[in-house]
């Protein structure tokens, strides 16, 4: 039952599954009276949902909170929960080092926060870090509300490959795909909402495949099939799981955006044991000739780790080659940091001089690759979907069907359609264009 109106602040870290998890926390609260605001200065409940995969995760965490507890002095009844990857992973330790914190919720078990809030009024500091053997899913409402044109959908969470330096498995538990029908009827709700676009989401994306046995790319076929949807994305991929029906998609789907993220991590078949990725460079060039061939047109993107533990610089130099045999739209790469728990965690590490020259290597290899792709879209006309305003009067900004953001002068009557666009100049993140005559 409802109450009385309670203003809820989420502040999300992390990648995209973070946000589509955050957004259904709100629905979870909304029954509960609980509307969403932007600044915890006006909330009578923060939770703070956050990310374990990049370096010193735990830490921001707990500036954040000692930030919170200044409000909290100022506002005894705020409540203050600490949800998502690093919730996993520390939660006890949360609640024991951090006093100010109410309650503590893994990622799998956020459809319990009504009950853990309830828990909370009656005196308790609860901490939900199991995994529930019920479909959080099944008890995570999504509100009937007008979106934007796009929107993430997670499909698929968790990770059976274990690689050496990666805390999913431990913070997302085993791989899980959601069934395809809930999935479909999800989808159909969002672009009743208007959204044009959706993003499917997952640790291994490309490892779905539900109890009915749909893969990703029948998925894909079924969700292409919804009048309204204009465009299809998904990610994260792991390369031992980009099935032939996947590829045949990219070909045959005209929905797909030519737009792939798919990690490689090192350019080192010794370094891609060492990390246990289970294929060998060649392995994945071959793989990305397969995809190329079924989408000549296909944008590529990935994630590199320079110095991991036993990096040489041959090693190193592998790595270069791929890149540059590859060609990237856009990639990230990081430094190797250890996470404790992992398997690479305690390994001798490389020294942080030689991954900081690396990395700065890698990246001034990876930036040219983008600007020469970038510089390629100038003269070319492409469908952009119109996302929001610009930051100019009479602007508004979109997406590119390669993920580039595009700035054009367009009437705001044309937010959220799909304009084809001429690309007339590249600017250092984004993409200058008019709309085509």
């Amino acid at each position: 039952m409802s109450g009385a109106s309670k203003k809820l602040f989420i502040k999300t870290y992390g990648c995209q599954m973070n946000v589509y998890d955050s957004e259904r926390m709100a629905s979870a609260l909304a029954p509960q009276g609980y509307e969403t605001v932007d600044s915890p200065d006006a909330a009578d409940l923060v939770l703070l949902n956050t990310c374990h995969i990049r370096e010193k995760a735990a830490e921001k965490v707990y500036s954040e909170l000692g930030r919170l507890r200044v409000l909290k002095a100022e506002k005894p009844d705020l409540r203050i929960g600490v949800a998502g990857c690093v919730a996993q992973a520390e939660g006890v330790e949360i609640a024991a080092r951090a006093p100010v914190v109410d309650l503590v919720v893994g990622p799998q078990a956020y459809h319990r926060l009504p009950d853990m809030l309830d828990r909370v009024s009656g005196g308790e500091r609860p901490v939900e870090t199991d995994f529930p053997s019920e479909d959080k899913f099944d008890h995570l409402p999504r509100e009937k509300r007008r979106r934007g044109p796009s929107a993430f959908l997670t499909v698929q969470e968790g990770c059976d490959k274990f690689c050496a330096f990666c805390v999913v498995p431990y913070t997302r538990g085993a791989e899980f795909s959601r069934p395809s029908e809930r999935i479909e009827a999800e989808a159909r709700d969002l672009v009743d909402a208007g959204v044009a676009e959706i993003t499917l989401l997952g640790q291994n994306v490309n490892a779905y495949r539900d109890e009915t046995g749909t893969s990703l790319g029948a998925l894909i076929g079924r969700l292409a099939r919804i009048e309204g949807l204009e465009r299809i994305r998904y990610t994260t991929s792991h390369p031992n799981d980009m099935e032939d029906d996947l590829i045949e998609a990219h070909g045959q789907e005209a929905k797909l955006m030519p737009y792939l993220h798919l990690p490689v991590q090192a350019g080192s078949d010794r370094i891609l044991k060492a990390m246990n990725r289970k294929h060998t460079a060649a392995e994945y060039i071959d793989l990305l000739g397969r995809i190329r061939a079924a989408r000549p047109d296909i944008a590529l993107s990935g994630d590199f780790i320079v110095g991991f533990p036993g990096e040489t610089d041959a090693d190193f130099e592998d790595t270069l080659r791929l890149v540059e045999t590859v060609g990237y739209a856009q990639a990230y790469s990081f430094a190797y940091s250890p996470r404790p728990g992992t398997p690479a965690a305690d390994r001798d590490d490389v020294p942080q001089q030689v991954k900081t020259e690396r990395l700065h290597r890698l990246q001034a290899l990876l930036s040219a690759q983008q600007t020469a792709f970038n510089q390629n879209l100038v003269g070319r006309s492409l469908p952009v979907l119109l996302e929001k305003r610009g930051r100019m009067p009479g602007q508004l900004a979109g997406k590119s069907p390669y993920l580039n953001a595009v700035h054009l002068q367009a009437d705001e009557a044309l937010m959220g359609r799909v304009v084809t666009a001429k690309i007339v100049e590249v600017t250092a993140n984004s993409l200058a264009g008019v709309i085509a005559a």
